[in-house]
């Protein structure tokens, strides 16, 4: 199964948690679960991610979850229009963010994320993720995230994908 990161067209493929573009990335890869209608992206962070010893610093915790949340909602709203990504990709940037620290992540074992768009409307689709440190949840994060458009690239004024 591909990631659906890797459907993102090259000028959308630059961010630094996501972006197969960036050389000095996380390069995150999510993958969708139609059936369960729900992403998974599984990470294993480096020493170099520490907070205080042994703990993952909380910014490389939102990162993923950002990252996985738009990933998240190219999936969910392609199933829930009935869109196939490889000929239709589809892009979001995150307008809202909202992190949970619910208990100290480790460092070391391989972090598993779960998304699940709970809104696809129009161009927005809010996404709930969990993230998990050996099956311990430790993080919850909720994103509303914005579809952009053929054309966007940040340097326009006013909303994404806004012509």
């Amino acid at each position: 199964m591909k990631a659906i990161q890797l459907y993102y067209p090259p000028e959308w493929a630059h961010c630094y948690g996501c972006g197969y573009l960036n050389p000095m990335g996380l390069h995150i890869k999510t993958h969708w679960h139609p059936q369960k209608a729900q992403s998974e992206t599984r990470f294993t962070p480096s020493p170099h991610h520490t907070a205080i010893p042994g703990y993952v610093y909380g910014g490389l915790l939102a990162s993923l979850v950002d990252c996985h949340s738009t990933a998240t909602a190219a999936a969910a709203k392609a199933q829930a229009e009935g869109l196939d990504l490889e000929s239709h990709p589809l892009r979001f940037v995150t307008a809202s963010l909202k992190v949970d620290y619910l208990k100290p992540t480790p460092l070391g074992p391989e972090l598993l994320l779960v998304g699940r768009a709970k809104e696809v409307k129009g161009k927005k689709v809010v996404v709930e993720t969990e993230l998990y440190a050996e099956g311990v949840l430790t993080v919850r994060g909720e994103a509303v995230l914005v579809q952009i458009t053929e054309g966007f690239s940040g340097s326009k004024g006013g909303a994404p994908g806004a012509e």
